[in-house]
């Protein structure tokens, strides 16, 4: 009776895998699959500036693929593009970024007399609305802001005076990255080359995802870098002529919060109408005319530039995107946060790709 048991269970074992991996190019993706997360979810700490550089190749490859088209040969496009690169990142490092620092710093300066401000309103409730709201409420809620701005304090001074190493962190990625996707670039074929031969040879599933994956990844990778520069750009003109407080701090965090779908548009909604408010207060007719413009802004970002410049990009659905924000996050901070759209993708791609039960094309066509 046992022996038949076994038997049974042996055949369910073997029919499931059959079905799962219904061919030996379904083999092969599903190793490389398995191996190639393992190796990035464990050696991420350790080689994020490797998984950086190759992000930027792939970005800036798009860019050489162009000048190509154009009958450029690929050398010299390397050596412009690459130029145009490191143009870019002397303009972030040595213009943006101190800029957006000095704002921030006046932003953290000015704090307690948006808090002092803010009490005072507040305060002023129990007046206006004395049936709804009690003077021992607003106090109790207001010690309790304070209690939370004081840990929140602390805890910003505990990381400044841990920021040592995260200084010489950053400044090894300024080094290596550069250099690596200079090489990245340069090399591509011969770096191709020497990854391939620890492939299967019998790939041809593997590089029918592959081919779907880097289509979509790269528009994606494109789209959303032009997004969030437009955004930041447009944002910066139309904050500084309407002479509102702080305009490149938070043009800077209007460009980024298209890196997180639905969820950074509606946090970055809060400190725009907050530094109009305290800077005109909700009678003033500018006050009106920056909620006006923000509106505008993301509306023409929704409604014209996301389907422009994500027109060739995969849809996913709503659901899926803010599962593979939460999923990839998770595991991998910010980076997971940015790339969760092309990780949700590359997982799309494979489901997509991947053989049906008696589907036996693959082994017969290939």
């Amino acid at each position: 009776m046992s022996t038949q048991v076994r038997i049974v269970n042996s055949g369910f074992i073997r029919d499931f895998f059959k079905d799962f991996l219904p061919n030996s190019q379904a083999v092969a993706l599903a190793i490389i699959l398995v191996v190639s997360f393992v190796l990035i979810y464990s050696l991420s700490d350790l080689l994020m500036p490797v998984f950086v550089s190759i992000v930027l190749a792939f970005l800036l490859e798009g860019l050489i693929t162009k000048a190509e088209i154009l009958k450029m040969p690929r050398l010299p496009a390397v050596y412009l593009v690459f130029s145009v690169f490191m143009a870019c990142l002397g303009f972030l490092l040595f213009y943006l970024m101190p800029m957006v620092s000095q704002q921030a710093v006046e932003l953290v300066q000015h704090i307690p007399e948006i808090i002092s401000r803010a009490q005072t309103g507040i305060m002023r409730l129990p007046e206006i609305y004395p049936k709804w709201i009690s003077e021992s409420k607003i106090q109790q809620m207001m010690f309790a802001v304070q209690r939370e701005l004081l840990t929140y304090g602390q805890n910003v001074l505990s990381i400044s005076a841990a920021s040592v190493v995260g200084l010489v962190s950053v400044m090894i990625y300024l080094f290596l990255v550069p250099m690596m996707v200079f090489f990245l670039l340069k090399d591509k074929q011969l770096l191709v080359t020497w990854f391939l031969q620890f492939m299967p040879r019998d790939r041809h599933l593997t590089v029918r995802v592959w081919e779907e994956v880097d289509m979509q990844i790269g528009n994606y990778v494109r789209g959303k870098f032009s997004e969030v520069f437009i955004l930041w750009a447009v944002s910066y003109v139309t904050y500084a002529a309407m002479g509102l407080n702080y305009s490149m701090l938070l043009a800077v965090c209007m460009g980024l919060s298209v890196i997180i779908p639905y969820v950074g548009a509606t946090l970055v909604t809060f400190p725009v109408l907050a530094v109009a408010y305290f800077q005109w207060g909700f009678g003033d007719d500018e006050f009106m005319y920056v909620v006006i413009a923000y509106s505008i802004i993301q509306a023409l970002d929704g409604v014209v530039l996301v389907p422009i410049l994500f027109s060739e990009a995969v849809n996913l659905h709503a659901i899926a995107i803010i599962v593979a924000i939460l999923f990839f996050g998770g595991l991998w901070g910010f980076w997971g946060v940015f790339l969760a759209i092309p990780l949700a993708t590359v997982v799309k791609a494979v489901l997509t790709a991947w053989p049906r039960i008696g589907d036996n094309n693959l082994d017969t066509n290939c």
